[in-house]
């Protein structure tokens, strides 16, 4: 089983109900292509990072999704993410890879040795 986050970035504009119920289709679409949802997250409005469209802010949302290896409901939900226009951004991350977050280790000692403050 593969494990997913899926963070959507819903127009400010959009009344809360609205979210809820983009919420639901976007739950529907997963569940009915495989998927689980393991647990959400709706973080309410919170200021970008960067202007999208001349606006300031958005309101986020976080599903984390469990996937049966060999289905993939993503093509067809990123395809109506990216037509919606409440959506302003989406991003899925696979989460099950293995990979640390920090692949390397910081080394024991300095690899150049500073200089001797005024060391003539």
């Amino acid at each position: 089983m593969r494990t997913y986050e899926l963070m959507f970035i819903v127009d400010p504009r959009v009344p809360d109900e609205e979210v809820v119920a983009l919420t639901d289709d976007v739950k529907e679409l997963l569940t009915s292509g495989g998927g689980e949802i393991a647990k959400e997250q709706s973080w309410g409005k919170r200021k970008l990072a960067y202007e999208i469209n001349k606006l300031s802010e958005g309101k986020y949302v976080l599903l984390h999704v469990r996937v049966a290896d060999g289905a993939s409901p993503f093509p067809l939900l990123e395809q109506r993410l990216q037509q919606n226009e409440k959506v302003l951004r989406f991003l899925t991350v696979r989460t099950d890879t293995g990979r640390m977050r920090f692949p390397f280790e910081p080394d024991e000692e300095p690899a150049v040795e500073p200089a001797a403050a005024g060391g003539d």
